[in-house]
């Protein structure tokens, strides 16, 4: 099977998605009604997931992305690019990927117009959102987080919200709560759910750590199932949703540690580090002027729903598929585990839900990188922001001064790659 044809199978869709049905303002009468009924919602329609089934083809096939054909539809497309949800007869697995490729570099473009530097960090955030999952970003105030990621709402045109933790802040003052509402044509009172801040694309959940842990816990349903129950109804929430939560590392009086089961739904937990000297100076100038940067629409809503189906869709050999398993498999403490560092330093390890994040993260990175399969090298470049929250060390550890990502950098020094060969998953 040639390249092409396996590109088709992969992302074409079989069926036109179902348009999205009117709701009005997706409000419902929370006196009547079924347990947990699903309220109507003005989402757009999840694109479908691509098929699983394995298939094998020649290493041979695979032809190089190039920077030719970059640069040519860049020079076609000045403008906000459009990625297909399907290869057809006149459009092939190269040139989508080299569509893909050119849309990220006009992103990164956008964002050093106002973003200095944080390259790494652009990429994770951007990786995450495809893989439909969430970040966790550790870092002292004043660093940008909060412009980082209102910019990147911007250039994609999706609806942002910015919650500051607080100690008395409720779950109500998240994701909403039911009013009472009169209604001027039958006279009577009726409940009416009013919707909160969590009915975004982006949400930001500024120092989540300094709310309590009945507030923390409002984030998990939606984070997991992408909606949000009250009282009798679930409210579906719209497609593409992305939670980036922040910390700060300095203070620890007055704050409430996220609990292992809400950090295990957060794919990445990313640090961000001060900026260079030289990046500093261009910050001071860029910030101390009255001029703003003018910023263009990179991509739609559609585009990204697309792109987020063709990440599952993306090519891994199963040599790559057993080394991401190998990876997880290895930080864990257990007595078959050849690593005895691993043993002596680590409380617990990673589940099944990091060898899922290590693949998916690999595979959206290959992606974003024109790429037709996902390599090692993928693996290994976002393991650490996967892996680093899901391990904790012992008190042996500490006592020696090993953190974490000590633990993690030395896994990824010694864990071997599989034996290669030619069959994809």
């Amino acid at each position: 099977m040639s390249i092409k044809e396996e590109l088709k199978r992969r992302f074409a869709r079989t069926d036109k998605p179902a348009s999205a049905k009117e709701s009005g303002n997706g409000n419902g009468n929370g006196g009547n009604g079924n347990h947990n009924e699903t309220a109507p919602t003005d989402s757009a329609p999840k694109p479908e997931s691509p098929s699983q089934t394995n298939s094998t083809f020649d290493l041979d096939e695979l032809p190089d992305s190039g920077g030719n054909e970059l640069r040519q539809v860049r020079a076609k497309e000045s403008s906000r690019l459009s990625i297909p949800h399907q290869i057809n007869e006149n459009l092939d697995g190269q040139e989508v990927l080299v569509r893909i490729k050119a849309f990220y570099h006009s992103l990164l473009d956008e964002m050093r117009k106002v973003i200095v530097g944080q390259q790494d960090i652009i990429d994770l955030i951007v990786i995450s959102m495809l893989c439909k999952g969430h970040v966790l970003l550790e870092g002292v105030p004043g660093l940008g987080k909060t412009l980082l990621f209102k910019t990147l709402s911007r250039l994609m045109n999706l609806s942002f919200s910015h919650v500051q933790f607080t100690p008395d802040l409720m779950p109500s003052d998240i994701i909403g709560t039911e009013i009472i509402q009169h209604n001027a044509e039958t006279q009577q009172r009726e409940m009416r759910f009013l919707k909160g801040p969590i009915f975004c694309h982006f949400l930001l959940a500024d120092e989540i750590n300094r709310t309590s842990p009945k507030t923390q816990s409002a984030l998990l349903q939606a984070m997991q199932d992408r909606e949000v129950s009250v009282g009798h109804y679930t409210y579906k929430l719209e497609e593409p949703f992305f939670v980036l939560a922040t910390q700060n590392p300095i203070d620890q009086e007055g704050v409430y540690p996220l609990p292992e089961a809400q950090l295990d739904r957060f794919m990445f937990n990313v640090f961000i580090d001060y900026p260079s000297y030289e990046e500093e100076i261009e910050i001071a100038i860029r910030y101390t002027q009255n001029t703003s940067p003018e910023l263009s629409t990179v991509i739609s809503k559609e585009d990204i729903l697309n792109l987020q189906s063709m990440v599952r869709g993306m090519l891994i050999s199963d040599s790559v598929l057993k080394y991401a398993v190998d990876l997880s498999v290895a930080t864990r403490p257990l007595k078959e585990n050849p690593y005895q560092f691993v043993r002596e330093w680590v409380e617990w390890g990673g589940g099944p839900r990091a060898t899922l994040n290590l693949v998916l993260a690999a595979k959206a990175r290959a992606l974003l990188k024109g790429n037709y399969c996902v390599s090692c090298e993928d693996v290994r470049a976002i393991a650490p922001s996967v892996l680093r929250h899901r391990l904790k060390v012992n008190f042996t550890a500490e006592a020696e001064g090993i953190k974490t990502i000590d633990v993690i950098n030395r896994l990824l020094a010694e864990v071997p790659e599989q034996k290669k060969k030619r069959s994809f998953f």
